[in-house]
């Protein structure tokens, strides 16, 4: 979903592909939707815990965050993302990727 967005901005002008951007975009907030509904009460995806769980959701969450931000709908998913932004060796991976972040072709908004 986020992928087909990031990967129309490497097309040359005239040869975006609007229709799939908008297609993805709805998907993404389908998925938004979903994962509002799923995200347990807990701190984190399955429970209390730090799991493998959010190990295998960070990235993607970050990217999706990034191709079309949450929404004031998302209070869940925020906040997941801000405790996962917020916790130290998430943090450091954020720090360590600033340098070649610019270089991720995340769209307009």
């Amino acid at each position: 979903m986020a992928a087909k967005v990031v990967t129309d901005q490497l097309r040359p002008d005239g040869q975006h592909d609007l229709f799939g951007v908008e297609q993805a975009r709805a998907q993404l907030q389908r998925a938004y939707a979903l994962a509002e509904a799923e995200l347990c009460d807990g701190e984190w995806a399955i429970g209390d815990e730090f799991s493998m769980a959010d190990c295998a959701a960070a990235p993607a969450v970050l990217y999706a965050q990034q191709v079309l931000p949450f929404s004031a709908a998302h209070e869940r998913l925020t906040a997941y993302y801000r405790r996962l932004t917020d916790r130290p060796s998430f943090a450091r991976v954020l720090q360590e990727v600033k340098p070649y972040w610019a270089m991720f072709p995340a769209p307009a908004r």
